[in-house]
């Protein structure tokens, strides 16, 4: 850690640091063992410069050096980095102009645009006039730029290293690479047994007393003193870290270092790897291995294979112990029937009751591994749960966020999003009824029950419109996600209807779904112009149709007594087009008490079931035509 005063570094203080905590690396071990060189000659530093020496050098260039440099070379005149690709700084005497020998700048010009940014073109033409540092590396150089400077004069330290293919990596001065190689040389050797040091010591305290500050909520002060004692390697800082990371969705692969190989966090930490490896590797065929980032033992290594499997066919289940663990067992069984918004504040309430299975945990990261409790936990729930107080601590707890579903089926009538693709839907719910129930009152004929929803990438909507080749053309079986509301009435919803609309073959569910009650079903599409071009409903009970109607633009089909509060002529008296999806919507659910939830069917948490068809078959004498489109591998009937 540089010591510094405003913008200026003790680069005596410094350096002199560096020297004293050095220790062989593997490669000096292996020279000093060999012979011929000495704990002398392999000495970070150099003599300091001259100002007479510094001035010579600045004359032979034609330009005055930068501030932190210049102070570099007062204090050492070259240095051994012993870190990275470049392996010694040269003395002022030394350093030159790098003058592209390569040309490489017309191959960075080539790609500028008018879209280029001020970095971009600055890197471009880095090359002609950088000054050169190195003496000696590993096919890499230190070149200061004169061309990129800041306010306090500093030039832009880049490293380019020839082997690798890549841009080169920038530092916005001297000080900043200088620093950066410190904390790399550190880095290096953290887990070399004996390697113990002011240094070291001060970020172990720093990551001691992080670890506090998560459980009391104060989350971002912990990831300020984790993230620097990450960059030196320091044991322990990168698993809490990505900890924070994963709650957060800050992004990465969430690879908890050295933790994952303790049995105490395999229940917490693994899932979270298993179900972030099956998001990334599922778009593409072909078996991968699944790496947990850390050596580990073979029970540790078993386990690990035996949650990927479960998280794969969806039976995985997160159950931690006490309190906490009965909350989440709670929160489970809202989740799986759609109230994710119940599951959050169950989830919520517990958390200060959380204990950590081990001294390195900071949260219950095992949530996110659970296929039906992961997706609850949203980001800003995520920021909520590590601003909570937890495992004994006390401190004032963050403001709820809001529920992320909205009463009612108003929400079907908002115009399309990419995280509510509901251009068209259809809707079954039947009253009184458990989502197991349905299988028997509208499965296909040999159903088995309800079955759990396919792992699918980030992103992906989870459900698919394809027509199964073994079907007659005119069948339309709806895959429908299942849930129960809060109101009682199991539901099933088909996001994605391959049929355009209900036509003179459709049959609806209604009367089958009501064999023990009452049973609604809605079908709704939007036109092109994001009007209402289809409204359908239908209700049952004790199986028999009670009334149903299809509007059809402004044309009504009618069939029994629809009452007054649902009657589309009395629904839309005088209302504009805009209005009529969601009035007809607010209707059906006023009379009914009818919800969908919208971020459990967004995510894929619910089970599905294929219903039978809601089509009849043609009879004798009835004509039926249907049309096959194929696009490569898909095909659309």
């Amino acid at each position: 850690m540089i010591e510094t005063t405003g913008n200026r570094i003790d680069w005596q203080q410094f350096l002199r640091r560096w020297q004293e905590e050095w220790i062989p690396g593997e490669d000096d071990v292996e020279d000093l063992s060999e012979g011929g060189v000495t704990l002398d000659d392999l000495a970070l530093a150099a003599a300091p410069a001259t100002e007479a020496q510094v001035a010579a050098a600045e004359e032979r260039l034609g330009v005055r050096l930068p501030p932190s440099y210049r102070r570099f070379l007062a204090a050492s005149n070259g240095w051994r980095i012993d870190a990275g690709s470049i392996y010694r700084l040269g003395a002022a005497h030394e350093i030159d102009w790098f003058g592209d020998p390569y040309d490489m700048t017309p191959l960075y010009e080539q790609g500028l645009t008018e879209r280029s940014t001020e970095e971009e073109v600055l890197l471009a033409g880095m090359w002609r006039r950088a000054l050169r540092l190195e003496t000696d590396s590993d096919m890499s150089y230190a070149l200061l730029d004169p061309g990129d400077t800041d306010e306090d004069g500093e030039w832009a330290l880049y490293v380019y290293k020839g082997w690798s293919g890549e841009f080169p990596d920038r530092y916005p001065s001297f000080r900043a690479y200088m620093q950066r190689m410190y904390e790399q040389f550190h880095a290096g050797r953290a887990s070399v047994p004996g390697f113990v040091n002011d240094t070291t010591r001060a970020l172990d305290a720093d990551v001691e007393r992080a670890r506090d500050e998560a459980l009391s909520g104060r989350w971002e002060t912990a990831r300020e003193l984790l993230t620097e004692a990450e960059r030196y390697g320091r044991p322990r800082a990168r698993g809490m870290l990505h900890q924070l990371a994963a709650l957060s969705h800050s992004g990465g692969g969430h690879g908890f270092g050295e933790l994952v190989a303790d049995p105490r966090y395999t229940d917490e930490l693994v899932p979270v790897l298993a179900a972030r490896h099956l998001r990334d590797t599922c778009r593409r065929p072909g078996p991968h291995r699944f790496l947990l980032g850390a050596e580990t033992a073979d029970d540790i290594t078993a386990a690990a294979d035996v949650i990927l499997t479960r998280i794969r066919d969806r039976s995985y289940r997160y159950a931690p112990g006490g309190a906490f663990g009965r909350a989440v067992a709670e929160a489970w069984e809202s989740a799986r029937r759609g109230d994710t918004d119940t599951a959050w504040r169950t989830i919520r309430a517990a958390l200060p009751s959380w204990s950590p299975s081990g001294p390195d945990l900071l949260a219950p990261l095992g949530l996110l591994g659970d296929p039906v409790l992961g997706p609850v936990v949203t980001r800003e729930r995520g920021l909520e749960l590590l601003a909570t107080p937890r495992a004994g601590r006390s401190g004032p707890a963050p403001g709820p966020v809001p529920d992320l579903d909205p009463p009612g089926l108003c929400w079907l009538a908002e115009p399309a999003r990419w995280d509510t693709p509901y251009d068209s839907y259809r809707c079954l719910w039947v009253e009184g009824a458990e989502p197991e129930a349905l299988p028997g009152l509208i499965g296909e004929d040999g159903s088995a029950g309800l079955t759990a929803p396919p792992v699918l990438p980030d992103g992906w909507f989870p459900y698919d419109y394809r027509q199964r080749d073994d079907l007659a053309p005119w069948e339309d079986r709806a895959v429908v996600a299942v849930g129960r509301t809060a109101s009682g009435w199991a539901f099933g919803v088909d996001a994605v209807p391959r049929a355009s609309a209900p036509g003179g073959f459709f049959v609806s569910p209604a009367a089958a779904a009501s064999r023990d009650g009452r049973a609604v079903v809605l079908w709704g599409r939007r036109g092109r112009d994001g009007g209402l071009a289809l409204f359908h409903l239908s209700v049952a009970e004790r199986g028999e149709e009670l009334y149903a109607y299809t509007l059809r633009d402004t044309d009504v089909e009618r069939s029994g007594p629809v009452p007054a509060a649902l009657d589309p002529d009395r629904v839309l008296h005088g209302i504009g087009e805009a209005d009529r999806h969601r009035l007809l919507l607010t209707a059906v659910a006023k009379e009914f008490g009818l919800s969908l939830p919208r971020h459990a069917l967004v995510e894929g948490i619910l089970p599905r079931l294929t219903t039978r068809s809601w089509n009849r078959a043609p009879r004798e004498g009835e004509p039926y035509a249907y049309a096959r489109i194929t696009f490569g591998t898909d095909e659309s009937r």
